[in-house]
């Protein structure tokens, strides 16, 4: 197995280009997720990060032109690891240096458990989610973005959860009007940039630009205390040697960061995989999910020894390397290349960065994150769908986001397994009973009908098509009471290619219960793997094909 997967020089001049450009967004968006995620002081965390997982998961991973780093769905996360820790008694406080060790423990535990899932080949499992349950997560996790952005954008200092930062917000809601200030030019700026120039310098990073030299000369610290006006929130003193190894913390509080890790792991693997579709739907490539995992969660681990937010293939960052030109793992090393180079040499600039500014940043992605195409019509397209939509959005916003998404795909697929449950039963009923003259099928030739007409209405016909899975089994079993008023049962599964063991089970039974009756039953399989799993549960007058049943069926009545 080669060492990078679809690793090539050919293209190295889009690849340097395209990891380029994913580095100018990725920069702006990497402070904004360190700072939501480990509040003042955390920003340079999520450069960190980007850094790392970057260029580790582009190195190891299975997607090609994938750009990893930071995003919605982990900082938020991270964020709801601080808050449980901050439950159990630990200081949020970064300097103080509590909480980081823990929280970086979370990270390294998940990094690991991605790296098992990978070697495990669970890769294409984790696709498989319904997509109501992913649209009601994603969404979720921007209305979660935007509740707790609503602090920063304000200057109100904020912690915790969806609830507890609303509350904080409407109990002491004493707007800092510098933050004000900054927060108005920075969502003018995402929002109001045309498209012509977002192409060669993204909004965010123009945000950047523009609004943070615009806060040091107008809200400096002495021209607002000069005013009587409160200091404006900064990120703050990077800490100086960039990039160093720390031991992180696993004695204290195990159960609480093996679940965080756990949590960071499922999530950063649906959020990459999903980043994996879209980078093969636009560079028409094909990733290798579990290989894809193994990086990630090899980018995580070292992440989290060098204090890094974790990571996972991010989507916005993915599709402008591609479109940029990157086609190889070269683009996604780049981009974490270019990352450090500016982490070495622009420390001091970047502790002048407003909070408000990254807040107003937050703001645009948690907008962009949620689904409004599906949210807004998902009602009209099935109930059913919307109210799992739904549910797993309320769930993500208000309960617990890995709940969220195993309550959701567990309610989808018993939905789905009931649909396709109607689907296999569906014309059972009307072959009873097929010896009638009134009650012909187009789908028997004429030469089986004449053999049901012969029959004198005393054959039970039972059709089944496509492949059974347990939930038919009911079906099958409510039905057998019918047999009692037929002397031939025929059940015809000549067109069915899979039988589970639930259904098998359920037609041993229909068998045995027309045995018990006394009548005889006919089993019509032409499928070889369904004909010995019957035969193994020792089911009793299989044939061939529907006809031969039918004429043993009357061979049966004539004796």
């Amino acid at each position: 197995m080669a060492l990078i997967h679809g690793f090539h020089t050919k293209n190295i001049r889009g690849d340097v280009l395209g990891g380029l450009t994913a580095a100018v967004v990725a920069l702006p968006l990497a402070l904004a997720f360190g700072n939501a995620a480990l509040g003042p002081g955390g920003a340079i965390y999520g450069l960190y990060g980007a850094v790392v997982v970057g260029f580790i998961a582009a190195l190891f991973g299975g997607t090609p032109a994938q750009v990893s780093g930071p995003t919605g769905p982990m900082s938020v996360t991270v964020a709801g690891v601080v808050a449980s820790l901050a439950a159990v008694g630990v200081s949020r406080d970064l300097g103080a240096g509590e909480i980081l060790p823990l929280v970086m423990a979370a990270v390294v535990i998940g990094g690991l458990f991605q790296v098992l899932f990978g070697i495990l080949k669970l890769g294409k499992y984790i696709t498989l989610v319904p997509y109501s349950v992913v649209s009601g997560f994603m969404s979720g996790i921007g209305v979660i973005i935007l509740a707790l952005q609503l602090g920063p954008l304000l200057g109100i200092s904020t912690r915790g959860g969806v609830l507890e930062s609303l509350g904080t917000l409407s109990s002491n809601f004493e707007p800092n009007w510098a933050a004000v200030g900054v927060s108005v030019m920075t969502l003018a700026i995402v929002f109001l940039t045309p498209r012509k120039v977002s192409q060669w310098v993204p909004s965010p990073l123009l945000a950047l630009l523009i609004v943070t030299p615009i806060s040091v000369v107008l809200f400096g610290d002495a021209a607002l205390q000069s005013r009587g006006l409160d200091p404006l929130p900064r990120i703050g003193t990077i800490p100086e040697g960039g990039l160093a190894f720390t031991m992180p913390n696993w004695n204290e509080h195990f159960p609480v960061i093996f679940k965080a890790g756990l949590v960071l792991a499922v999530l950063g693997a649906i959020d990459s995989l999903l980043t994996s579709l879209v980078a093969d739907n636009i560079s028409q490539t094909r990733h290798d999910s579990d290989r894809e995992l193994i990086g990630q969660g090899l980018g995580n681990s070292l992440a989290g020894l060098l204090t890094g937010l974790p990571g996972a293939g991010a989507t916005m960052r993915t599709v402008i390397n591609i479109k940029s030109g990157g086609r190889t793992p070269i683009s996604g090393m780049v981009h974490s290349v270019v990352l450090l180079v500016v982490l070495v040499g622009a420390g001091p600039l970047a502790a002048e960065i407003p909070t408000a500014l990254l807040a107003g940043i937050l703001i645009k992605v948690g907008l962009d994150i949620i689904d409004w195409g599906f949210l807004l019509r998902a009602h009209r397209l099935s109930l059913k769908t919307a109210a799992v939509m739904y549910g797993v959005l309320l769930m993500t916003v208000f309960w617990d986001l890995i709940w969220a998404v195993l309550v959701g795909v567990f309610i989808a697929n018993m939905l789905t397994i009931d649909s396709i449950t109607q689907t296999q039963l569906e014309g059972m009923e009307a072959d009873n009973p097929l010896g009638s003259n009134s009650n012909k099928d187009q789908s028997i030739s004429a030469e089986e009908q004449a053999l049901l007409n012969r029959c004198a209405g005393e054959v039970m016909l039972f059709r089944l098509k496509g492949p059974l899975s347990f939930g038919a089994a009911k079906g099958i079993t409510e039905r057998m009471m019918l047999i009692r008023n037929y002397k031939v049962l025929v059940l015809d599964i000549s067109e069915v290619p899979r039988l589970g063991i639930t259904a098998s089970l359920a037609i041993e039974d229909m068998v045995r219960e027309a045995k018990t009756n006394s009548r005889k039953a006919f089993v019509a399989v032409s499928n070889e793997n369904v004909r010995e799993r019957l035969a193994k549960f020792g089911v009793e007058g299989l044939v061939n094909s529907r006809k031969e049943a039918l004429e043993s069926a009357l061979n049966h009545l004539n004796n």
